[in-house]
């Protein structure tokens, strides 16, 4: 079943699985080719992307693209659905560590208008509902609530309020009159302790105040409340803390495939499906149990490559550090297309790639992940992070991709570069990318092109 690394299209992969299943490979219950998406569910940009040709990253396709049917499978198992908004990575957390719960994150559905080429028509009804394209493509999931017709409706909803994007926050607030209501808790804007005021560490070293720490506390606390009375249990914190182990467990997984995949002398797996490796963290794509599995699986694939001194890019790629997550993945595609690849990323839920700590009562620890999020801070606190990680990893040039009408990418964006610019005297490029950039390509292509020149120019410096 091995086969050197390389990039197919999606009709070649249909030949690849069987060749791979004549092989003896045994598939999970959501197996099969991939092609298989784009006439069941209309998943028709997986015809214009190119894909990893191992099994392990057949596995996390399959799995990523089947998530509707596990969400409908859990429902009609009698498990209770709870959908987390906004907080990316922390409510899963404490309802997984409760029998018969499954979270997910409904914010998914931003990513519907590329993967059926808009053809779901959710936008068309975000816009209907006065949610227009000024604001951030995460408005898909209005048009996901009002149709039904992407997940099930879940039996709690959940979203974090307080330091979050204003278009999500105004998005959410329609679900309400809409009539799905929402449980909301409020997490602080990150901020330095006063001179005197008593301070708490978080994971990744930022420091805070005791208040914003027990306030994040009290409202999970509440989270946990409501988390409980759905389940019609407690949440003791023995179950808590095998939870947080559970969930560590990911995040080590996910740690060792990113540095493995930025530092090694050929990348050993594509842009693309690192991405979308790293979107399991958050919710675990509703099966933590197989996340897990999915992770070992592209791990094991990586190492192996690594060791056979086996890539999927030359080993020439520019090596480029890339801030948020596209709106359009073929995007993904095409930085590596440009010459480049992934060498650091922030896609905007650092604090889900950390451990939790395990030596705390279980509630504190994840209120301290939760203030750790690299979105509730100051613009300056997360470019600084972003310029060790590069330094860390070998990082050539950053670059910035703005959401199209995210309210926190007017400004943000901008200051990142700058501060990088400054610290590192690295290239960089702010770029943005709509759900469907078929149109911007050619345009993202030369900009893509000139900054790999750069990168390239610079080593013989």
């Amino acid at each position: 079943m091995t086969a050197p690394p390389r990039k197919l299209r999606l009709e070649e992969w249909d030949a690849r699985h069987a060749s791979l299943v004549a092989g003896g490979l045994r598939e999970s219950a959501y197996g099969g080719v991939l092609s298989r998406h784009v006439g069941e569910r209309g998943d028709t940009r997986l015809r214009h992307l190119l894909f990893d040709n191992s099994a392990a990253a057949l596995r996390l396709w399959n799995f990523l693209l089947t998530e509707e049917d596990r969400l409908r499978e859990h429902r009609a198992a009698g498990r209770k659905l709870v959908g987390a908004m906004k907080d990316l990575g922390t409510v899963p957390v404490m309802a997984f560590a409760l029998p018969d719960l499954v979270a997910f994150y409904p914010d998914g559905a931003w990513w519907t208008p590329c993967l059926m080429e808009h053809s779901d028509g959710l936008l068309e009804v975000a816009d209907r509902l006065g949610i227009d394209d000024s604001f951030c493509p995460v408005r898909a999931m209005l048009g996901a609530f009002v149709t039904g017709s992407h997940f099930p409706i879940p039996d709690l909803l959940v979203c974090s309020a307080g330091a979050v994007c204003d278009d999500f926050s105004a998005i959410a607030q329609r679900l309400e009159p809409l009539g799905f209501p929402v449980f909301w808790w409020e997490i602080p804007r990150r901020r330095s302790p006063e001179p005197g005021e008593s301070a708490g560490s978080l994971p990744g070293g930022l420091v805070v105040p005791e208040c914003q720490i027990a306030l994040a506390r009290g409202e999970l606390g509440r989270v946990c409340l409501a988390l409980e009375e759905l389940a019609g249990r407690p949440l003791d914190d023995a179950a808590f803390s095998a939870g947080i182990r559970a969930a560590n467990l990911v995040r080590r997984l996910l740690r060792e495939l990113r540095d493995l995949v930025f530092t090694a002398a050929s990348s050993p797996l594509p842009a693309l499906e690192l991405l979308i490796a790293e979107m399991l963290a958050i919710h675990y794509c509703s099966d933590r149990e197989e996340t897990i599995l999915v992770l070992e699986g592209l791990l094991a694939e990586a190492q192996a490559r690594v060791a056979a001194g086996q890539g999927v890019l030359p080993a020439d790629a520019a090596r480029v550090f890339w801030v948020n997550p596209v709106a359009d993945l073929r995007a993904m595609n095409l930085l590596e297309e440009c010459g480049g690849r992934l060498c650091g990323t922030d896609f905007m839920f650092g604090h889900a790639l950390v451990d939790i700590p395990e030596d705390l009562p279980p509630l504190d620890a994840l209120a301290r992940v939760a203030l750790a999020d690299p979105m509730i801070g100051s613009a300056q606190d997360r470019a600084r992070l972003i310029c060790a990680e590069m330094r860390r990893l070998g990082s050539e040039a950053l670059v910035v991709s703005r959401i199209p009408g995210a309210s926190h990418c007017c400004r943000e964006g901008d200051i990142i570069r700058q501060i990088v610019r400054d610290n590192t005297g690295m290239p960089t490029l702010e770029i943005e990318v709509p759900p469907l950039g078929d149109a911007l390509m050619p345009a993202l292509r030369s900009r893509l092109l000139a900054l790999v020149e750069t990168v390239i120019g610079r080593r013989t410096l």
